[in-house]
């Protein structure tokens, strides 16, 4: 049958061309007064990848090297918990995963002296999306290395936590008296990405900072802001959160006409 809005079957839109430029649910056509069945199904498949996201767990086993692996000669990376005890209670008690374990910092606060007092805590936490954390963290970190390498950065042991929301890090970088803290989370799926990682940047990191301290870059994955661009824009604001001793409203991102950290046809994108 021919590719026509008119098609009683398929019902296929004559501008699902425009279908290139977006993962926005567009063009589906209609049959009769419903969906098509492949777009029907499909957006079942898109639910169930991002329930998916949700709750499948961190695997850690695999994510430790991976984290070594991508900063060579790092102090091996720390596992540790937040407070919420299972992810039913982290779904139902967002403020649990704000904060860490007893267990987990008296880990943290057990470090020794030289890894502590440090420039940048960085911290990877499972958030919304497990597959996230576990696609895209080790090659950003790796970017990353590759942009501070030739900087002087003290840097602590990376730590992972588990059941962590974005605050969690504040507690980390508390405890390491770390200057700056950077988390690495999974962000809430959409039904067209359920792997997208954020990255948050918070200079003087303590309990009880808000939203406004932060930096956020947003989207991090193959489809959307890639690890090379992400990476490049982490480290302005970093060498700005340093130079300056501040982040979140107060520090802007002024790179966004620099082609050397676009790496492609549009501008990246931070929030």
């Amino acid at each position: 049958m021919s590719d026509s809005i008119d098609d009683p079957i398929t019902g296929a839109a004559p501008w699902q061309a425009l279908r290139q430029f977006t993962d926005a649910r567009i063009a589906l056509g209609a049959a009769g007064i419903s969906q098509p069945t492949g777009a029907q199904l499909a957006f079942q498949l898109a639910h169930a990848r991002a329930r998916d996201a949700v709750h499948l767990p961190l695997d850690t086993d695999a994510l430790m090297p991976a984290l070594q692996a991508a900063w060579p000669h790092a102090a091996p990376p720390l596992l540790l918990h937040s407070a919420a005890a299972n992810r039913n209670v982290y779904l139902q008690r967002p403020d649990l995963g704000r904060r860490l374990d007893a267990a987990s910092r008296a880990l943290l606060a057990g470090v020794d002296d030289g890894n502590r007092r440090c420039d940048l805590a960085i911290v990877v936490a499972d958030g919304l999306s497990s597959h996230a954390i576990a696609q895209n963290a080790a090659p950003f970190l790796a970017a990353l290395h590759l942009q501070l390498a030739a900087e002087a950065w003290t840097l602590a042991p990376t730590t992972i936590v588990q059941q962590g929301r974005v605050a969690v890090g504040d507690e980390v970088g508390e405890v390491l008296d770390a200057k700056i803290v950077v988390v690495l989370i999974g962000e809430r799926p959409g039904l067209s990405a359920p792997d997208s990682m954020g990255i948050y940047l918070t200079w003087a990191p303590r309990v009880g900072l808000t939203d406004e301290r932060r930096n956020c870059i947003s989207n991090v994955r193959p489809a959307g802001l890639r690890d090379t661009q992400a990476a490049a824009r982490l480290h302005y604001l970093l060498g700005q959160a340093r130079l300056r001793q501040l982040s979140g409203v107060a520090l802007k991102d002024e790179t966004a006409h620099e082609a050397g950290l676009r790496g492609g046809s549009g501008p990246a994108f931070l929030l």
